[in-house]
């Protein structure tokens, strides 16, 4: 009873993050094409270069504590307050280091309208301090519900007061409103969904608890963020904004993608696999199907978009934005190795071995940071390049721990993601060598779209899957 309960408690919670992620992605997606189409590439570049610093300073405000209370066993409002009011003097701190900074910033990238635009969105900060445990408190219940909602309500009215201020020649500040209103949208939803408000109520020693566990967590997170956005920092500063507007948005399509269910995965595995800590063999099934499930999903997504890159991003964004059509493709390689990365680093967690996962972090960024320096002097093709190629390298970094953890050593892993991996393939191929046949951009990417569906849908019946007959079971359609 225990475990079908724990059961529907996590493929309900995936459907409601999925549906979160999809909803609230799909809406800013839509968004920020037409922001696109409104604003030139220098302008989204710029508001895109100084959200890494507002996504840099979010990690510690919002990550460790957050997780540390997921991840503890049990918790109270002692602990739920007490990690509010660390976030909370985390947030007010960071503030004032950008508010002060922000001159400094914007000399260094030449562009004066960053102080005025940093030292803006530098309080959205506080906004996450407030939804850090709303979401925890969420998390631990699996009442992913209610994100759900708050998050598409904050995606809604944040979209039309951006597409508002850009149809009114508002330009980089219409871009900034829209990330702001969003952080202050969601901050206020979640406080009409979500039952927890902060009390007068602080422990060191529950403090100390969440630290010993949530500061290697923090530490992980930070060096991921600084890393993954590290790439928009350098082009930033060697290129300039127009080519850090070009990189963001051969980045925004695969990111949809693997945030919308790597993010999913992340937020209701967690506690799943937390509730099972005990028993490594239940945690190790979970990890498996969680791998081959999620793989299924994102591979023919990425091969898929691999092939449609250069249609769809003339009708959607334009031929300004063609130059970033081979950053996407690479770009696609890289993300598609998102589901084993979440599912083993979440296992590692869930078991309670932070160390592990910060040690990993530590080994994975050396390997890339050296990736990166050398690829510099070669150009932003190449360090995209080799980007896609360490990400695939660190996908057998983070699977080593779990052979000793959970006895699923980085070989099963790819031996259980390998069909999905060669039937996308031949999907893709498939669906780049319609537009040698269909002429005309909307018509070609539509058939192509089609194509993909349908050729992915027909090897998976034809072959089998394991991923795509359980997809039919879990959905009632196929034999149980």
């Amino acid at each position: 009873m225990y475990e079908e309960n724990l059961k529907n408690k996590v493929l309900s919670g995936l459907f409601w993050k999925v549906m979160e992620n999809g909803g609230t992605q799909g809406i800013q997606f839509l968004v920020s094409i037409l922001l696109a189409r409104l604003l030139t590439p220098a302008e989204s570049g710029e508001v895109m270069l100084i959200m890494i610093f507002i996504t840099i300073g979010n990690v510690f405000v919002q990550s460790g504590f957050n997780t540390s209370l997921i991840q503890k066993q049990k918790v109270d409002e002692e602990d739920y307050s007490s990690a509010f009011y660390i976030s909370f003097g985390i947030a007010l701190a960071l503030f004032l280091i950008l508010f002060f900074a922000a001159p400094a910033i914007a000399t260094f990238y030449g562009q004066p309208l960053f102080r005025p635009v940093l030292r803006t969105l530098s309080v959205t900060l506080f906004f996450g301090a407030v939804t850090s445990v709303q979401s925890a408190a969420i998390a631990r219940t699996m009442e992913f519900r209610k994100l759900c909602i708050a998050s598409i309500s904050a995606a809604l009215g944040s979209g039309v007061i951006g597409v508002g201020m850009a149809f009114r020649g508002y330009g980089v500040w219409a871009l900034a409103m829209q990330q702001f209103f969003y952080s202050f949208f969601l901050m206020v939803s979640l406080s009409v969904l979500v039952s927890w408000r902060p009390r007068l109520l602080f422990s060191v020693q529950k403090a100390r608890e969440l630290f010993s566990y949530g500061w290697k967590i923090l530490c992980s997170g930070l060096i991921d963020t600084i890393f993954t956005n590290v790439y928009g920092l350098v082009i930033g500063k060697i290129y300039n904004p127009a080519m850090m507007g070009q990189y963001s948005r051969g980045n925004q399509f695969p990111a949809l993608i693997a945030n919308n269910l790597g993010a999913a995965i992340q937020s209701v595995m967690l506690p799943a696999f937390s509730a099972c800590q005990d028993d490594r063999e239940k945690v190790k099934n979970m990890v498996r199907r969680s791998i081959v499930t999620s793989s299924y999903l994102v591979f023919p997504m990425m091969a898929g978009l691999m092939a449609v890159a250069e249609p769809m991003v003339k009708l959607l964004l334009t031929d300004r934005y063609l130059p970033c059509v081979p950053m996407l493709r690479l770009l696609c390689i890289a993300y598609a190795t998102w589901p084993l990365h979440v599912a083993n680093l979440q296992a590692i967690n869930a078991l309670g071995r932070s160390e592990i996962f910060l040690k990993l972090e530590i080994i994975k960024k050396a390997v890339s940071v050296t990736a990166l320096i050398i690829s510099i002097p070669f150009g932003i093709y190449t360090m995209v390049a080799l980007r896609a190629v360490t990400d695939f390298i660190c996908t057998f970094i983070n699977a080593h721990p779990n052979k000793k953890l959970l006895n699923y050593s980085f070989y099963e892993q790819w031996k259980d993601v390998t069909p999905s991996l060669l039937i996308s393939a031949a999907m893709g191929i498939a669906v780049y060598g319609v537009q040698y046949i269909i002429e005309g951009t909307f018509l070609t990417l539509i058939v192509q779209i089609l194509v993909g569906i349908l050729v992915y849908a027909g090897l998976s019946w034809l072959f089998r899957l394991e991923a795509f007959v359980y997809l039919l079971n879990t959905a009632g359609i196929g034999k149980k």
